[in-house]
Formats: C-alpha cells, sequence, structure tokens
C-alpha cells in the first residue's frame, strides 16, 4: 500500500509522471498530522526531463518551523525514555516498509530529481540501509564504568540524547539523505525536524508517510518543505530547544549555518562540498580503472559530493585511459529518468546546466581537448552530454569547483609526490579514489591524501555500516557507522563513591 496522500496535487503537466505523484503527500507534516503552511501558501515541484510542473508542495515559514520545533519537544520525554529495544523495532519497521515501496520510492526520486531509474532504485535501497542499520545500534549505545586511578571514587560515563535536532537535506539524494540522518537521531533517542530540498520534497515526505505507518510516534519525525530555507532554519536554530544541527549541503552554506548556529552553541555535522581526485598509476588494471571512473564520476549523473572531479592519470597510460573511458562515456544512453534504457538522466535545473557549459566553455578556453560531449542536449528538460576533457590545464576553473555534472577532466602526471600534492591542493577533502596493481603503494598515497574516505580499486564508498565525512572544508563529523549515532549523543560523566 503506497503512502496516504496528504491531500491532492496540482494539475499535473507531464502525464508520464501523473501516476507517480499523484499519491504523494505534498503537506507538512508536524506533530504526526499532515498540515498545510500557516500562511496556505506552495511552491511548485518540477520535473527536470521536462520542465514542467508535477506538483505543489506547502510553503512553511518561520511559524511553521517553531510549531515543528513544539512537537519534537512535546514528544522529546517520551521518546528519550522509549526502551532502546522498541526504538530498534520501529526502525527495523521502517526498513520493511521503505523496501516494500521500493519501487514507487525509486519512481518517485526519478520524477522530481531527475536520475535514471537505476540510479533511483540504488538509492532506495542505500536508503533503507541506515534504517536497519541504526535498528540494530539502537541497542548498542556505549558506556563506561571504573575505578578511579586514585582509587577513591567509580566513574561512570553515559551517553544520552543530545536532545532536538534540526536536519537539513539536499536535493540529490532525497531519500538516503533524509534516512541517514533520522536513523541515528532516533536511535539515539531525539526528535528531530527534517528540511528537505525544495527541488525534491516529495521524496522526504514521502519517507516521513513510511515513518508513521511503521509506528513512529507523532512528534518524533516532523518535516518542514519551504522555499524560504534561511530564516525557517535560522528561527529554529535560534530556539533554545533546539540541541543539533546535521546539513549536507555546499561549502558555503555550511560555513553560514555553522555561525548562525554558534549563537546558542548548537552541536553541529556537516557533510560539505567535495573536489576529489582520482589517482590511476601506470600500474593499474586500466579494466577496473576504467569501470570504477564510470561509477566514480557517474553515480547520480556526478551530482554527487564524492563524484570524481579530477582525474589524474599517470604519463604511460593516460592516452589509453582517455580513449577507453571517453568510449565509455560517450556510449550512455541520455534520456529521460523514467525511460528503460535511460543510462543519464538530466541534471536537476537549468542553472545546473548553465554552471557545468560555463565550467566546459573555461577549460576549453584555457587549452583543454573535448574528446567526447562538450555541449547541451537538444529539446526539452535539463540536460548535458557526457564529457571528457584531455589536456586540462592547472589553472581551468573546472578543477577547483565541484563540477556536480557529467564531466571529467583528465590530467597527465609522472610521480608519486607530483599526485600527492595536486591532489591535495584543494580546500576540499572528502574523498579521494586510487587506482594501483600495487596495493602497498595505494594505502601508501591513500595515507598522504588529505580527505576523509579513500577508495582503492574501486568507485564507491558509501556504506551505512562505514563513517562517511570528511576533513578540511568537507565537513565536520561523521555519518554511518556508530560513529553517526554518537553524533547524537551527549557524553556524561558521573563520579560515584558508595
Amino acid at each position: 500500500m503506497k503512502p496516504t496522500p496528504a491531500q491532492k496535487t496540482t494539475p499535473l503537466v507531464s502525464p508520464a509522471s501523473a501516476a507517480v505523484v499523484r499519491d504523494a503527500a505534498t503537506q507538512l507534516f508536524i506533530g504526526g498530522q499532515w498540515v498545510s503552511a500557516k500562511e496556505d501558501r506552495t511552491f511548485a515541484v518540477v520535473d527536470p526531463s521536462t520542465g514542467n510542473v508535477i506538483a505543489g508542495v506547502s510553503d512553511g515559514d518561520i511559524a511553521d518551523g517553531i510549531s515543528a520545533v513544539d512537537a519534537a519537544e512535546m514528544a522529546a520525554t517520551a521518546w528519550k525514555a522509549t526502551s532502546p529495544r522498541r526504538r530498534s523495532d520501529v526502525l527495523m519497521k521502517c526498513f520493511h516498509l521503505v523496501l516494500e515501496q521500493a519501487e514507487w520510492l525509486a519512481q518517485l526520486i526519478t520524477v522530481e530529481n531527475g536520475k535514471a531509474l537505476a540510479d533511483a532504485r540504488s538509492e532506495v535501497s542505500y536508503a533503507a540501509e541506515f534504517f536497519r542499520w541504526y535498528a540494530e545500534e539502537a541497542v548498542r549505545a556505549p558506556g563506561e564504568y571504573g575505578p578511579a586511578p586514585s582509587g577513591a571514587n567509580q566513574i561512570i560515563v553515559n551517553h544520552e540524547p543530545i536532545g532536538i535536532a534540526v536536519l537539513v537535506t539536499p536535493w540529490n539524494f532525497p531519500a538516503a539523505m533524509a534516512t541517514r540522518k533520522m536513523a541515528p537521531a532516533l536511535a539515539a533517542g531525539c526528535t528531530c525536524i527534517l528540511k528537505p530540498a525544495a527541488e525534491t520534497p516529495l521524496t522526504a515526505l514521502a519517507i516521513g508517510e513510511i515513518m508513521r505507518q511503521a509506528g513512529v510516534p507523532a512528534g518524533v519525525v516532523n518535516i518542514v518543505t519551504t522555499r524560504k530555507a534561511g530564516p525557517v532554519v535560522s528561527a529554529m536554530l535560534h530556539d533554545k530547544r533546539v540541541r543539533k544541527l546535521s546539513f549536507t549541503g555546499s561549502t558555503g552554506v555550511g560555513r553560514t549555518l555553522l555561525r548562525e548556529a554558534a549563537d546558542q552553541v548548537v552541536s553541529c555535522s556537516m557533510e560539505l562540498g567535495g573536489n576529489a581526485p582520482f589517482v590511476v598509476f601506470d600500474d593499474a588494471d586500466l579494466e577496473t580503472a576504467v569501470a570504477g571512473a564510470m561509477v566514480a564520476k557517474m553515480r547520480n549523473g556526478g551530482e554527487a559530493c564524492t563524484a570524481a572531479n579530477r582525474f589524474y592519470v599517470q604519463k604511460g597510460v593516460v592516452g589509453e585511459f582517455t580513449r577507453r573511458f571517453a568510449e565509455e562515456m560517450a556510449a550512455l544512453k541520455v534520456g529521460p529518468g523514467l525511460a528503460a534504457d535511460t543510462q543519464l538522466g538530466p541534471l536537476i535545473t537549468e542553472a545546473a546546466v548553465a554552471k557545468v557549459e560555463r565550467l566546459v566553455d573555461d577549460a576549453v578556453a584555457k587549452g583543454a581537448r573535448l574528446v567526447t560531449g562538450g555541449s547541451r542536449s537538444n529539446g526539452d528538460g535539463f540536460y548535458y552530454q557526457p564529457t571528457v576533457l584531455a589536456d586540462v590545464s592547472p589553472d581551468a576553473e573546472i578543477l577547483r569547483e565541484e563540477i556536480f555534472g557529467p564531466v571529467a577532466p583528465v590530467i597527465a602526471f609522472e610521480t608519486e609526490d607530483e599526485v600527492v600534492r595536486m591532489a591535495n591542493d584543494t580546500e576540499y577533502g572528502l574523498v579521494s579514489y586510487v587506482f594501483s596493481g600495487d596495493l602497498k603503494r595505494a594505502l601508501a598515497v591513500a595515507g598522504r591524501l588529505e580527505s576523509g574516505m579513500v577508495g582503492i580499486n574501486r568507485g564507491v564508498v558509501s556504506d551505512a555500516a562505514a563513517p562517511f565525512g570528511g576533513m578540511k572544508q568537507s565537513g565536520l563529523g561523521r555519518e554511518g557507522s556508530h560513529h553517526g549515532m554518537l553524533e547524537y549523543l551527549e557524553t556524561k560523566y558521573i563520579a560515584a563513591s558508595w
């Protein structure tokens, strides 16, 4: 059974999307109820494959955000007192319900995000896994007990819920980024308010309805959709009842939120931008390296913070690698995400296409050679062709900015020291990729790279059981694994004598 619709959507322009969004919730989810925004305003959700409006979603404001905090406060005491086993059971129910609705959720993601359906199906599986992982972690909160060195007392260390959490998620993984935050918050005993991206609110609302059906008590999870993200999130962060912020998005917005959070000394977890280097040594297996490059670059159409952004290939194999890589990229079928044969869907907005176009044009103007692609696709929607650039100049903007699109710049290098220097020459430090037939060399280089995660001979690192996060200006804290739940727990020390 699909989630219960909260209200009828606006008339649909795209018939292909109509059946998918017909049963989607479109109101705010506050205190266990579907409610309209207090000012009864809505905003449009657009299908990137056509540019057509597919739904109207409630546009919350500051008053709605504070109402969500009120609801989270009312539920906080009871949820904190709920046994870890009961929290675990609820999260496991969420896991099973997501799997039951997996195909519909994947289609919903595709319709509002644009990604190919195969990508969306993978995201739903990944999103569900956070519910299962934290259902298992909920009953394993850490604690310590032992004598003080002086022998005068016992040291007891407990971990308790940090309190009400505001969770801000991006549009590129609308299901997985929501569950990656909500699941550990609930496992730890916190209540929360989710503020999803305005480009992709339908998926977050669908997850909220699934959580309601799974037995998450009223007020434990609240969802506020809004086009006024800055003022609404700021108001919640300045409410003294809010004690946690978890944000995934750009480094620029992250810096702003850190300043906002400082006023009430709110604990912050930040998963910010990336500029991932993809390093191929001349002893790498090229078939493995090209396959890894396709995953690292083209997962989610390149619109991922973990996407390989800069391809550094040793001179002995740069020509062959570039040729093979370009052939694979050129062979991708571009089209609407719901089409069965589509491998690459549209980008999220026209602005995203314009940014990619600008970066490619700048690289070519500075001497880069177009091996394949390099232009928009004709017709409706926000499409850009899979693109490989060779001989990219070190001063090209594309090596400094996060691309967030299907474009791969290739740069040749000679020595290990040279490539480590180039790979680290960025303010970001989220993830890196290293391909080599020499594991000793690969591990040594991984140790020298300034990034929170490294993939060796593989193009994907994300796993619910692994700590996800970066160094430098790629963020603070970790998501996933047992580290993810610790972000929602306060450490309390008790000195006891008896």
